[in-house]
């Protein structure tokens, strides 16, 4: 047992013994980022991954944020809210999607499930994609709804990453 919480050490079978990255990350998809390193102490590839991860979550959160806002800007303008919805949860969709596939990457499995929720509701369906949702208002607050989950996992993998990597 390592005398550091964040000290790392290989078992028997050759993988690494990670220390506890809580219930939000998938410690087996980590660490195949982690065997990536050149450099185990200095941890350069995977930390940049992760980080370069940080910066594009946080531009994915504010697009998401601002398509939320301008949906609820137009609400008043009658004749372009219907083609202004459409357009916003498309682009909060494709935003989902995108964060959903990083986030897999590093093994961020409550954000992805979110992210895939998220995309689910652009596309006018139901959570698990598979029952077509009618109402576009209903998914617009699902959407807000789970950014607000999804930014609250997301800033607890943040930490634990962080902490891991200042290790």
């Amino acid at each position: 047992m390592p005398s550091d919480p964040h000290e790392e050490e290989r078992s028997e079978a050759g993988s690494l013994g990670l220390p506890d990255l809580g219930d939000g990350i998938d410690a087996l998809t980590f660490e195949q980022i982690l065997e990536m390193d050149e450099d185990e102490e200095e941890r350069e590839f995977s930390k940049s991954i992760v980080f370069g991860f940080f910066e594009q979550a946080e531009q994915t959160f504010t697009k998401m944020d601002n398509a939320l806002k301008q949906q609820q800007q137009q609400t008043n303008q009658i004749i372009f809210v219907f083609n202004r919805e459409l357009r916003d949860l498309e682009e909060l969709s494709s935003l989902g999607h995108f964060l959903k596939g990083s986030s897999a990457t590093l093994g961020l499995t409550k954000v992805k499930d979110s992210c895939e929720k998220i995309q689910h509701y652009g596309q006018m369906k139901d959570e698990a994609g598979i029952n077509a949702e009618s109402d576009e208002d209903l998914c617009l607050s699902r959407i807000r709804e789970t950014l607000v989950t999804v930014k609250e996992e997301y800033a607890e993998a943040e930490k634990v990453l962080r902490r891991f990597f200042a290790g």
